[in-house]
This record gives C-alpha cells, structure tokens and sequence, in this order.
C-alpha cells in the first residue's frame, strides 16, 4: 500500500505523456520533484501519508501564490496556480465534513484534556495526523481556538 499513491501519480504522469498534456505533466512532474527531495532529504521512502504532507504542502503554497498573485493583477500567474491547485487535489482525499470535523474536535478535547487556550498545541498535535490533507488546518485551529476559549 505504501507505493499505491506514489504509482499513481507516476501511472498519471505517464498517461499525460501519451496525451500529449503539457500543463498537466508539467504540474505532476513537480509533484514526483517534491515527493523524490523529501525522499533524498529524509534518506527515506514516503508512505501515502507521508506523500499527502508534500501535496498539503504544495496546495498551501499555490493557495499563497494565487492570493498573491491576485492581489498584483497578474491574472496569467493566478490561472496557472489555479490549474496546479485543481491537478495536487486530485490525489489528496476527500475533504472531511464539518460534522465530522466537528467530532474529531471534540473527541481531541476529551482525549487530550485540554479545558483552556493553552491546551491548543497538544490537541492541534492529536488531530493533525488524523486530519492531515482532509482539512484547512488554518481553519480547524481557529475553530479549535473559538472553543476552548468558550469552555472556560
């Protein structure tokens, strides 16, 4: 299992090749660039949820790009991270519900025995593994801030 999502990215990059889809390409090549430094880095082979952190990673750097690259009008720039954001998406899974969020939230609290704002860290840790790639973390933490503001 832990090649499963490595294959197919690399069994995608190949299809783009024979269709002659240079964009597409283009983004899953750097996808296989980013997956291989943090193999060459760690001297490891990534597990699937080791790959879902670069995707996260990536997607959470386009988002930036994009942003910013709205903000100076440069329409041209915001497309093509737009296209990269669509492509990293489709290898990550599916997003979490906000009903299912909202358990895992809770479950964190009771399991971690955080009652204040300064228990955050410790339940941002617990749910991070659980949640890595199927939600916003900027948002689950301030959801997560909201809370444990209000228990007290």
């Amino acid at each position: 299992m832990s090649e499963s999502l490595k294959q197919s990215i690399t069994d995608d990059m190949k299809s783009a090749m024979r269709a002659k889809e240079k964009q597409r390409l283009g983004v899953i090549r750097l996808i296989q660039a980013a997956i291989k430094q943090q193999e060459v880095d760690e001297r490891i082979s990534l597990d699937d949820t080791q790959v879902i952190a670069v995707l996260d990673k990536m997607l959470k750097q386009r988002r930036d790009s994009l942003a910013q690259y709205e903000k100076a009008g440069r329409q041209d720039l915001a497309d093509q991270e737009a296209f990269e954001i669509e492509v990293i998406q489709e290898y990550m899974p599916t997003p979490l519900s906000e009903a299912e969020l909202t358990d895992l939230i809770e479950k964190a609290i009771k399991e971690t025995g955080a009652n204040s704002i300064k228990g955050l860290g410790k339940v941002m840790g617990y749910l991070k593994p659980k949640v890595q790639g199927r939600a916003d973390m900027k948002a689950l933490s301030a959801s997560l801030k909201q809370q444990l503001s209000s228990d007290q």
